[in-house]
């Protein structure tokens, strides 16, 4: 009884290894940088004491993002986690709203035809800081939240290219003080933005 159960132990590992080694086998890593066009939430401004709301939807700014991926083949399909430094810009009424964070993509794609292969899956965000230019701000309400990105690539050796669009999925808030540090309004940091990345694999 002894001698099968380590028979059937002994099996069971070697088939995790065997397993183990024809994942990596297909597994690539590589490292990516790029620029984003980003535009986040609206801003709410409280503009007299009876709470009149101003709302503006603010102008994309561009920003930029580097990070590293880890992509996984399974023939047509294949699964790409990724780790990415992303700092993003908008404007409110000629104010500068800047925010970095941390993202991880976990995504699913799929070979169209050729190089070209399309992409969607989560995105989960880590708020690193975030800053409104001439005003105090409060840290966002959450620092971390869930997103989505949806997109194509476009592959040709060890080079990448693909573009994708991320939006946050549920507003983010943080409150904008004034000197009294009394809260004039609150500005929403949920992103919408436009992706163009390039790839290296290594």
């Amino acid at each position: 009884m002894i001698t099968l159960n380590f028979n059937i132990m002994k099996n069971n590992l070697l088939c995790f290894v065997f397993l183990l080694a024809s994942v990596s086998s297909f597994a690539q890593f590589g490292v990516k940088a790029g620029l984003n066009f980003n535009s986040n939430g609206e801003l709410r401004e409280i503009v007299t004491a009876g709470e009149n709301i101003l709302e503006d939807s603010g102008d994309a700014k561009i920003g930029y993002h580097l990070g590293a991926y880890y992509e996984i083949n399974f023939i047509k399909l294949y699964l790409r986690p990724e780790v990415v430094y992303t700092k993003t810009k908008s404007e409110y009424n000629s104010n500068a709203y800047d925010m970095s964070k941390i993202d991880v993509p976990v995504l699913l794609g799929i070979d169209v035809i050729g190089p070209l292969s399309v992409f969607a899956g989560p995105a989960f965000q880590y708020i690193l800081d975030n800053d409104y230019e001439n005003f105090t701000i409060s840290d966002v309400r959450n620092d971390i939240t869930v997103g989505f990105n949806f997109g194509a690539a476009v592959k040709i050796g060890n080079i990448g290219f693909d573009v994708r669009y991320e939006r946050g999925f549920s507003e983010n808030e943080a409150t904008i003080l004034d000197s009294n540090n009394i809260a004039i309004g609150t500005l929403d940091s949920r992103p919408s933005q436009l992706i163009f990345s390039l790839s290296l694999r290594l």
